[in-house]
């Protein structure tokens, strides 16, 4: 096991830098050992720009650099160089204000010289940035991009539904899934009810043959569900409401063909990838479910020294707040969204497949916790799982998951109770 990366006790000559981010333009500030700030300068983001700021950084004597993102041109570009990059988050850097001054204003040249300072003196707290192989960034990019294209897919089927619904409510129930490729190819040949309405049993039958249909559900149920639902709006108004339906039918298929498209990369990049086996062997993780926890987590082991760690990062962890007699155990909303996503997204489906984690669910609802609560309680416990088997390299064996065997060799009644 790795352990987990620290600084020096002092800084390198005695200097750090710190650098406040923007889109056009970035202020820098140097601070000395006593707490001085011996240079501010601004520089462009451009190439130029960049350049320039390692030219100064370097005359200034800087090895250490504190910014409040983890990635990015300006990070790739410090890295490259070999500085060393330390992330303070916006979060703490809006709490840190409060140490130079109670009026807590957003200044960029300040908010740099706060960071540097920062870097001087919580150095026993701060961590060096140790960044994923460029394996597991270019595949979490992958997967943080289907993951917005399939918001952006679920949005304009809502936005389909709620237009069918005053237009042509017979086609919004009619098949299961509203942008299936089944009720887009009905949508585009029966695009309002004037058209609907020249479909008989024997005709939708035999449209449904032609365009390849599974059969699930019987031509004259289908039938019957539009003659059921209320009738849409004909004539010119319905026309003219078609054309409407058939733009969002197009946006839904180019959303869908990319969507495909970055799946695909998903498995092939994943296929790739040497943690693969451990991520996808864990239960219903799947191709794109087992890419993400891989991207998410990373590949550097020594950011997480213990599995607490990563399951506080997660925000599956609760935070506990105590003062005096008074104690509360409250959600940790400080956490990484896109990983506490990730981790709760597969926890939740892993119950349908491991009885471990049926039982940890199980027992959860019975003391009381709601939904939410309860797949947190069990994302938890996975991540425990999950930590060992990527610390050490292996995939994920049931026949060596103490708990889920002990659960196992219990009566019925016993796992039931």
């Amino acid at each position: 096991m790795q352990s987990a990366p620290v600084l020096p006790p002092e800084p390198v000559n005695a200097v750090t830098g710190g650098i406040d981010w923007a889109r056009d333009d970035h202020a820098v500030s140097v601070v000395d050992a006593a707490g001085h700030q011996v240079r501010r300068f601004t520089v462009e983001h451009s190439d130029a720009g960049l350049r320039s700021l390692l030219t100064q950084l370097t005359r200034a004597g800087v090895g250490e650099v504190a910014i409040e993102r983890p990635d990015g041109p300006v990070v790739a570009v410090l890295l490259a160089a070999g500085l060393t990059i330390v992330v303070i988050s916006p979060n703490q850097l809006k709490n840190l204000r409060g140490r130079y001054g109670s009026a807590g204003n957003k200044d960029d040249r300040f908010d740099a010289f706060v960071l540097a300072d920062t870097l001087r003196t919580d150095r026993a707290r701060l961590r060096p940035l140790i960044p994923d192989a460029a394996a597991t960034v270019t595949l979490r990019q992958t997967c943080r991009t289907r993951k917005d294209l399939v918001k952006h897919r679920i949005g304009l089927t809502n936005q389909l539904r709620a237009h069918l619904a005053i237009v042509f409510p017979g086609a919004v129930g009619l098949f299961a899934d509203l942008d299936s490729p089944i009720s887009l190819a009905f949508l585009d040949r029966f695009d309002c009810q004037d058209r609907a309405d020249w479909l008989t049993v024997k005709r939708l039958s035999a449209w449904l043959r032609s365009v390849g249909y599974c059969g699930r559900a019987d031509p004259a149920v289908l039938h019957a569900r539009l003659r059921a639902a209320p009738r849409g709006l004909g004539g010119d108004q319905g026309g003219a409401n078609a054309q409407i339906t058939h733009a969002l039918l197009e946006a839904l298929r180019v959303l869908r063909t990319q969507i495909t498209a970055l799946e695909a990369q998903i498995s092939e990049q994943l296929a790739l990838h040497p943690d693969a086996p451990i991520f996808t062997s864990l239960p219903r993780s799947g191709t794109v479910r087992a890419a993400r926890l891989l991207t998410e987590i990373g590949d550097c082991r020594a950011r997480f020294p213990t599995p607490e760690s990563l399951a506080c990062l997660a925000g599956v962890a609760p935070s506990t707040r105590q003062s005096g007699k008074i104690r509360a155990v409250t959600f940790r909303w400080g956490a990484d969204k896109q990983l506490r996503d990730a981790v709760t997204d597969f926890a939740a489906d892993s119950r349908r497949a491991n009885p471990w984690a049926a039982h940890l669910c199980d027992t959860a609802i019975a003391r009381g916790h709601d939904h939410p609560h309860t797949v947190r309680i069990l994302a938890r416990a996975w991540l425990f799982v999950i930590w060992h088997c990527w610390q050490d390299g292996v995939p994920y064996d049931p026949t060596r998951h103490r708990a889920l065997q002990a659960l196992l060799t219990l009566p019925e009644a016993a796992r039931a109770a």
